[in-house]
């Protein structure tokens, strides 16, 4: 019925295999030309100390020089380099992560909306038909002349119900198979009419069985105890007498299973002296199509419903009874977090760099914990809340932290940076006040930066 959930478009995902394909072919391509560009450098520095080969003490400043600024170029690109392939590696990583959990959240959507979706169970207002003649005039050719000819013809009308009072009890249980809800209804309504006419008194009383049903027994329709029977098999018109101005009960009782909702259709027929009580023998029932039942009455696990209309009154959409299902909050939060962590973790690397000095392997470490982090956060929070599961998580990262730095105050910087660069940011898009959390770890990282640079922290220059 539903069909299967999909990642998020136009997103990478390295569990594809052609997009892995695509992926490593990118990063070769990038590599060489990093190759080629540091080569580049190189050879440039060789030419220009060639042509400085006349003036020795010239030659001997200049290539000092240059080669020191090289030498600064390499170890500033290799941070450079690291940078990018965590952050590219990180993106496809996160992006993956992303994908599979758009998935698990669509398929768990899907799951819960399949276990209350299928056919209902539709109970349709019986009709009272009479026949009737009426006149009506046509034209015919006889003789090539035209004719109007003056007849009768037959036209079915019907009675206003004078009076329903309907109960129905439901019960649900689970389909394992079909994986969603079944009810099983115990129906039982009396209908009141009143003949009207005066020359008529043979009517039909047209009772049709619940729509939808997969199982239904013990269908009948009584006047007065007496069973009646049907007009042929098959149909659901009861013959009946009435005389001109006589009144008479009838009564509908029958149990049914099916989907797991029950409805009463009017049919566009005017109701009066109405009463439908709908008894929901299990949790999470709620009134269907939006009109309102004039009682409710709660009874442990039990819900009574109830619909009362004393004089006339025209009801368009059915009515009745389904189930409830809690509400999935929250769905799209983690995939956009996983989106942005890669900014995320350029903020934090970036406030570290200027907060201590980090050599390249605390880099990769870092890169490491961070991206170990969000992948334990993705699985974490399909058992319980992604706030909950972060402030575990946070914990972890705050004390794997505290070994970047190579001494207190340096693994003190590294926390301070720690919370606004990685903590705050997370917590303020798992949260609903995003834009304040995140504004706080904006100005707490701002008022780090100042008092770093303007007070210094002693100890930190001592790698």
């Amino acid at each position: 019925m539903f069909e299967s959930a999909k990642g998020i478009p136009g997103l990478p995902d390295l569990t594809h295999p052609t997009e892995l394909i695509q992926f490593g072919n990118h990063l070769l391509k990038a590599s060489l030309l990093l190759v080629f560009l540091v080569l580049a450098l190189g050879i440039a520095i060789a030419l220009l100390s060639f042509t400085l080969r006349r003036n020795q003490e010239q030659q001997a400043i200049l290539i000092g020089e240059w080669a020191v600024s090289y030498f600064q170029l390499l170890k500033g690109l290799q941070h450079l380099t690291l940078i990018l392939v965590l952050v590219v590696g990180g993106f496809f990583l996160c992006s993956t992560l992303g994908n599979r959990y758009h998935h698990w959240e669509q398929a768990k959507v899907a799951q819960v909306a399949e276990s209350v979706a299928g056919e209902r169970l539709e109970q349709m207002a019986p009709q009272v038909r009479y026949i009737t003649e009426e006149p009506y005039t046509y034209t015919t050719q006889v003789n090539g002349k035209i004719v109007k000819v003056n007849d009768k013809q037959k036209i079915n009308r019907f009675l206003t119900l004078s009076g329903s009072q309907i109960q129905v009890k439901i019960d649900q249980s689970p389909d394992v198979q079909a994986r969603r809800a079944i009810y099983k209804v115990d129906y039982v309504a009396d209908y009141k009419i009143v003949n009207p006419l005066k020359d008529i008194n043979n009517f039909f009383f047209e009772a049709q069985p619940p729509i939808g049903y997969s199982l239904l027994q013990s269908y009948k329709v009584e006047r007065d105890g007496t069973r009646l029977q049907q007009t042929n098999t098959g149909d659901y018109g009861f013959p009946i007498q009435l005389q001109p101005g006589q009144e008479t009960s009838l009564k509908v009782t029958y149990k049914a299973q099916g989907g797991p909702r029950w409805v009463y259709n009017s049919n566009g027929q005017l109701l009066s002296n109405f009463r439908l009580s709908a008894i929901a023998n299990f949790a999470g029932a709620d009134f269907a199509s939006g009109i309102i039942p004039s009682q409710m009455e709660t009874d442990g696990r039990s819900t009574r419903f109830t619909w009362i209309f004393d004089d006339n009154v025209s009801v368009r959409n059915p009515f009745g009874v389904f189930t409830n299902t809690n509400p999935i909050r929250d769905t799209g939060v983690l995939p956009r977090l996983l989106l942005l962590a890669p900014g995320i973790f350029l903020w934090w690397i970036l406030l570290l760099y200027l907060s201590l000095p980090i050599s390249l392997r605390n880099v990769t470490i870092a890169g490491g914990i961070f991206f170990a982090c969000l992948l334990t956060l993705t699985y974490l929070s399909r058992l319980m809340s992604p706030p909950i599961a972060w402030t575990f998580i946070s914990l972890i990262l705050l004390f794997l932290t505290w070994g970047l730095g190579s001494n207190r105050n340096a693994s003190l910087a590294a926390i301070i940076c720690t919370i606004s660069g990685a903590v705050f940011p997370i917590f303020g898009l798992l949260v609903p006040y995003s834009g304040l959390t995140l504004s706080l770890a904006g100005f707490l990282s701002a008022i780090w930066l100042a008092v770093r640079h303007w007070y210094g922290w002693y100890g930190l220059e001592k790698e």
